[in-house]
């Protein structure tokens, strides 16, 4: 094992063993963000459930009030008028069987695929490319439509699609280190409730087993999850 940078040794002094308020998280997540970029804040959900059994999944999406922070290249798969219709909403890609065996290559230039419902029989021959990735479009996400202009504001305004992974971990992201605070901070609320309004049917016993918050380049710091749950939104 590599030994850890200076940078990273004195940043890990800073962390406390013990879980932090929501508040504190946050303030010591950006500084703690001293990368020479922007850095992505992401958390990390461990939760009680076990996502092979169908009624213990959970794949949602979020609107994050302050957004993202990051730009979000869009694809879509429509047909006849669509495409058009698409592109003038701000898809960076759009097309009808020309997109499905570009993206049949491999070739994926993009962070998101939407496709209308008329699209799917073509979209689900291309599971084996999009699977792995976590592109295949899902109506649960918002990403099989028919209202694309709306889809794509939502997308590019901060809407993220998440998933609980095989272990019960949901990563995403909720911000950049140039954000403020409160804007962090109340789009991890934002997220919390997300997670809970969309509690699988089949989860048993305890629900948040942890919370996680961190940089791209810096170290994580536990968060006090009921503190967090009983918090006001403004």
């Amino acid at each position: 094992m590599s030994k850890p940078s200076k940078r990273i040794t004195s940043l890990l002094a800073k962390v406390e063993d013990r879980i932090y308020l929501p508040a504190e998280a946050v303030q010591l997540v950006k500084e703690n963000a001293t990368a020479k970029f922007d850095e992505t804040i992401e958390a990390h959900i461990r939760l009680g459930i076990d996502p092979k059994y169908t009624d213990q999944q959970l794949r949602t999406t979020v609107a994050l009030p302050q957004g993202t922070g990051q730009s979000v290249r869009i694809a879509v798969i429509t047909s006849g008028e669509k495409v058009s219709e698409a592109k003038a909403a701000g898809a960076e890609l759009a097309g009808d069987s020309d997109l499905v065996e570009t993206i049949n290559k491999g070739e994926m230039d993009f962070d998101l695929l939407i496709a209308t419902p008329d699209m799917m029989p073509k979209v689900a021959k291309l599971g084996r490319v999009l699977g792995p990735r976590g592109l295949m479009p899902n109506p649960k996400a918002g990403t099989v439509t028919t209202d694309l202009a709306a889809a794509i504001k939502e997308f590019k305004a901060g809407k993220l699609e998440f998933r609980a992974d095989r272990a019960g971990i949901v990563h995403v992201r909720f911000g950049k280190a140039s954000f403020s605070a409160e804007a962090l901070l109340e789009n991890l609320k934002t997220l919390q409730e997300t997670v809970d309004r969309h509690k699988p049917s089949g989860a048993k016993g305890r629900y948040w087993k942890s919370l996680f918050v961190t940089s791209t380049m810096g170290p994580s710091i536990e968060v006090d999850v009921n503190a967090l749950q009983e918090m006001q939104q403004d």
